[in-house]
């Protein structure tokens, strides 16, 4: 007997369980997009690697990129993320479209990353952008939407919370330590991995970026502070948003939240599962004002955010909120015989169900 035939590590094989649970989230995303009058759209798969090595960041495309060399000598990408192709789609038809637009996606994505339970190689992710709207009422309609999202599923603020925060004010917090405009990006990283090491990890990492003890004691102390929202105009007109929207319910501030990707510039996001044993991002996203213009468009303002499938999975199973009816779809009618001379008559029987 041959030997098997594996899938690739850090793939999944859809069986009909598991894809009836993929095609549910897929039609609730649909519905909460569309009740808030957005568009669905896709890119393609394959894009240059230039595309994201613009502002993704050295270590989305060196690192977590599934890269090669086309027949014909171009260096080609599986997608990792939608926004930088979002950018390029609208930059392309500029003076054709109409802003703003508000526009969304479900569907494949690739990166190399470490397989683990809830992050795979292979994954699906919900894609929702609104462009041409640089005001903060745009980023509050997109927290809205989110909450939105967990109230269809069943998650309550006792389940997951969206924490919010500005990039800007940031910059000017950490400038104010001393920390240099070229080192920005730099800290920026050190702050959105301070959730994943440990105290003193942590401390190394940022003397190994050459901060010293005062900016480091500065530093820790600035992502306590949490109050700190109000020194930003922008997080100033943002929370009221939040509240006549009905949904400050699931919204705090954090300073530690700054998201890792380059290209975003001003007001950040990301939704984290606080209940059970899955205390995971289920999402991220924010304001990334300067993308088009940094894949050859104009400038136009833009906020949106991504969800993988997998995290909010596993929260929504851990806590037994995707419907039995989903997991176990059951048929309402049994056609069936006891003896086969009957059996065409049977057969016959279905098409008149």
């Amino acid at each position: 007997m041959n030997s098997m035939i594996q899938s690739l590590k850090g793939t999944r094989d859809y069986y009909p369980e598991v894809m009836a649970v993929r095609s549910w989230l897929y039609a609730t995303v649909r519905q909460v997009s569309e009740s808030f009058g957005y568009q669905e759209y896709d890119g393609p798969f394959l894009e240059p690697v230039e595309l994201y090595a613009a502002k993704s960041g050295d270590e989305l495309v060196e690192k977590q990129s599934y890269v090669f060399e086309d027949r014909g000598g171009n260096m080609i990408t599986l997608r990792p993320e939608l926004t930088p192709s979002l950018a390029r789609m609208i930059a392309q038809r500029q003076n054709q479209l109409a802003f703003p637009l508000r526009w969304w996606s479900f569907g494949p994505f690739w990166r190399y990353e470490r397989p683990q339970k809830g992050r795979t190689r292979e994954f699906f992710q919900w894609n929702i952008d609104m462009i041409g709207n640089g005001t903060p009422a745009a980023d509050a309609e997109l927290i809205a939407i989110i909450a939105t999202f967990f109230r269809q599923v069943g998650l309550t603020p006792q389940d997951a919370l969206i924490f919010v925060n500005n990039r800007r004010l940031m910059e000017v917090e950490l400038k104010s330590l001393g920390v240099f405009e070229n080192d920005l990006t730099s800290v920026f990283r050190l702050i959105d991995r301070k959730e994943k090491l440990s105290d003193d990890d942590w401390e190394t990492y940022a003397g190994e970026l050459g901060l010293t003890t005062d900016q480091i004691d500065g530093l820790k102390n600035l992502l306590a502070n949490a109050t700190l929202w109000q020194k930003s105009e922008a997080l100033q007109d943002l929370f009221p948003a939040i509240r006549a929207l009905g949904v400050e319910d699931f919204v705090q501030f954090s300073p530690n939240i700054i998201r890792g990707l380059d290209y975003y510039t001003g007001t950040v996001f990301e939704a984290q599962g606080i209940r059970g044993k899955v205390h995971r991002s289920i999402l991220g996203g924010g304001r990334y004002d300067n993308l088009l213009s940094d894949v050859g468009g104009e400038r136009v303002p833009a906020t949106g955010f991504a969800m993988g499938d997998l995290v909010i999975t596993l929260i929504l199973e851990e806590l037994d909120l995707i419907p039995e009816k989903i997991k176990h779809p059951a048929a309402q009618i049994l056609v069936t015989t006891f003896d086969h001379t009957h059996l065409l008559e049977s057969l016959s029987l279905t098409t008149e169900l």
